[in-house]
């Protein structure tokens, strides 16, 4: 299997079919990394969408020294930005929501009883309505920690900021995430 840094190169050399491969490697997890940040169905197939056409239009430009998952978020990451600008609100990164929680782990076992299959579905479920109780700023790099699977490092290149302002954030909003989850458990 081509690693996703081959798949680029060969994309740049006008090969459509290995863009065709990194579109069905990211799309899902950029479609939820997006619908985190905007929280609007409508909106996020069409970001997805723009997404992916910039990354097209630009593959000959994407560092093959760097991580091509790391690129493809960057690009998400600044179209949703693009299109809070364009609605004039305020960018992601600036919200403040009261308090939030996800585990946001990734469920692949093999052999999972479907009652199993269902008590997991039913706590992400429950871990997603916690998260949006988070400051934004916390939500969008536990998303990217946890269900994205990014380093702390990664994180700090996607959202151009200091690594150590990523790694302060984390820690903050796990504090956030467990004292939502405690004040839901004592009322």
């Amino acid at each position: 299997m081509e690693t996703d840094e081959q798949l680029a190169a060969s994309s740049a050399e006008g090969n459509d079919q290995a863009f065709a491969e990194l579109l069905q490697r990211y799309l899902k997890p950029v479609y939820g990394f997006l619908y985190q940040m905007v929280r609007d169905q409508s909106q996020v197939e069409d970001l997805a969408q723009d997404a992916f056409i910039k990354a097209w239009k630009n593959i000959q430009r994407f560092d093959q020294s760097k991580s091509f998952k790391t690129w493809i978020f960057t690009i998400a990451k600044n179209t949703a930005l693009d299109y809070f600008k364009k609605k004039k609100t305020v960018a992601f990164s600036f919200f403040e929501d009261e308090e939030g929680n996800n585990k946001l782990e990734n469920l692949s076992e093999e052999a999972v009883l479907p009652d199993e299959i269902l008590e997991r579905e039913d706590a992400v479920r429950e871990m997603e309505e916690k998260l949006q109780l988070i400051s934004e700023k916390y939500r969008t790099i536990l998303v990217l920690r946890y269900k994205e699977d990014f380093s702390l490092k990664e994180i700090a290149e996607i959202l151009d900021a200091p690594y150590n302002t990523v790694k302060a954030y984390h820690g903050r909003g796990i504090k956030e995430l467990k004292k939502a989850i405690m004040q839901e458990s004592v009322s």
